[in-house]
């Protein structure tokens, strides 16, 4: 413990934000970082608890009292060890994890919680800065070969896990560059691709090959699944993996949106998330985009009040929208959490991101009707959507007579979350699925993250359906192990 009553003395230091005027120019990260004082002064609040809940709260486990401790006493490179030691990518989780292991902090019962996540920021970004964070390869190679399909953070998370244990890793992707979901459903203002671009060469000096426009199995041809990202130019058989490849293991993302079927939906102008965000990732990184969707001078209505959403929100601003609105089905969660009811569980509280604050307005328990279309020239597209208020009657959503409004919406952008992970992929392997829709695969200690098809593997949202990049790096590195155990009959892997 640094400093025994650091957390009484010491107020929680939050991260900074570049201007928004100044930040809405461009599509770089703007969040200023804690500096080597402050965060010395900010890891001095935690209180090495005897039960140290924040490890739990952390689906990765990260040890967190040790590296605050470390870096309290300015030891950065040991920090850094004991931040890799559980997270192969801290400069992911650093930027864009929402933090539950700061809901879960100890000094958050009656107080604000440590700076976790700035914490842990300030130790990758100095780790790369000082040129400590080198390739590992294997001293041995095992001989064994396995193919991992996805390279968003559950497959980049096994694929490295599975490299330096020995094994010859392939991952494949369909898409143009490697980082699934990180790479094309992220905007670059809140994670910069080049992030993920030196943790690949860092995996490939370490010998995992990456194989990118590549396909494996067969892509749905009708439904929101069929609209998803698709570069591929090669198409790899699921028997053909099962024959070259000693293990498999299906680590794609939950890429199937939830669509919202009400009248009007096949007008012009209504776009999945999916079909906006990627785009305006690809222009950054020098793409072209062929009738590229833009908010730019548009009335923009947002359907969805999670992290897509508020992606959406933040991107359409940068274009130059007129207006921005989101629409959240659920009423108006309450500013501040119970504490005592919700500590240390992930609490239910009203949450603004930097980019409501860049200019949204927000509307709560609120259901749209119908998309409508305009007249003239405009027929065929949408103008405007019909929507009704909701209130919370008994057990279910009653809508509120006479609340029916029209709003003005030049685009309208579903960010509802997804429903389960292609499953033409599934299918192609024959692999079975789980009520909703997600490969069936246990996580029990022996023969957990595998298949009822023998040596295929699934892990990440494959497996446990949409959720956080670090729950699939966790679920990355558990089934690397168990990938690892099932190849050689036991694993020294840290799970």
């Amino acid at each position: 413990m640094g400093k025994t009553t650091g957390f009484m003395e010491y107020a929680r230091l939050e991260e900074g934000y570049a201007p928004v005027k100044a930040r809405l120019t461009h599509y770089k990260e703007f969040v200023i970082g804690l500096d080597a004082a402050a965060s010395k002064i900010q890891a001095a609040r935690c209180m090495d608890c005897g039960t140290p809940f924040c490890n739990n709260g952390c689906p990765i486990n990260n040890v967190i009292p040790d590296f605050n401790d470390l870096v309290y006493r300015q030891q950065w490179q040991a920090a850094l060890a004991v931040l890799h030691s559980t997270n192969n990518f801290p400069e992911f989780t650093g930027r864009i994890c929402p933090a539950p292991c700061e809901a879960a902090c100890t000094v958050n019962v009656n107080g604000d919680a440590v700076g976790i996540k700035s914490i842990e920021h300030a130790i990758i970004d100095r780790g790369w800065a000082e040129g400590w964070i080198q390739p590992q390869p294997p001293q041995q190679r095992s001989g064994k070969t396995v193919a991992v399909v996805g390279s968003g953070p559950a497959g980049l998370a096994a694929a490295q896990q599975l490299a330096r244990a020995g094994h010859a890793v392939t991952v494949f992707e369909k898409n143009g560059r490697v980082g699934g979901l990180l790479r094309y459903g992220i905007p670059d203002f809140k994670l910069e691709k080049m992030h993920i671009d030196r943790r690949v060469a860092q995996m490939e000096a370490e010998g995992v090959r990456f194989r990118t426009h590549t396909l494996v199995g067969d892509m749905p041809k009708e439904g929101p699944g069929a609209r998803v990202m698709n570069e591929a130019t090669e198409v790899v058989s699921a028997a053909q993996l099962q024959t070259e490849f000693d293990a498999v293991l299906l680590a794609g993302g939950a890429e199937t949106p939830r669509d919202l079927p009400v009248p009007g939906r096949e007008l012009d102008g209504v776009h999945f998330a999916m079909e906006f965000l990627p785009q305006q990732n690809k222009v950054n990184a020098g793409d072209k985009v062929k009738g590229q969707i833009s908010a730019a001078g548009k009335h923009v209505i947002v359907i969805g009040g999670g992290d897509t959403g508020s992606d959406c929100v933040g991107t359409s601003n940068r274009h130059g929208a007129l207006s921005v609105t989101q629409f959240e089905l659920m009423p108006q969660p309450p500013e501040q959490e119970n504490r005592a009811l919700t500590w240390p569980y992930w609490p239910i509280k009203l949450r603004t991101s930097s980019s409501h604050q860049e200019g949204c307005e927000r509307v709560f328990a609120i259901a749209t009707k119908s998309f409508n279309p305009g007249s003239g020239r405009d027929k065929g597209r949408v103008k405007s959507l019909t929507t009704v208020q909701l209130e919370w009657q008994g057990s279910k959503f009653k809508e509120v007579p006479g609340s029916e409004k029209e709003w003005p919406a030049d685009l309208v952008l579903l960010a509802m979350g997804f429903t389960a992970p292609l499953a033409s992929v599934l299918e192609s392997f024959g692999v079975a699925r789980d009520a909703r829709g997600n490969a069936l695969a246990h996580t029990d200690a022996v023969g957990g993250y595998a298949t009822p098809i023998p040596k295929v593997f699934a892990a990440g949202d494959m497996r446990r359906g949409q959720s956080l990049v670090v729950w699939a790096i966790r679920e990355g590195r558990q089934a690397a192990r168990a990938v690892d155990q099932f190849l050689k009959g036991c694993s020294l892997l840290h799970r």
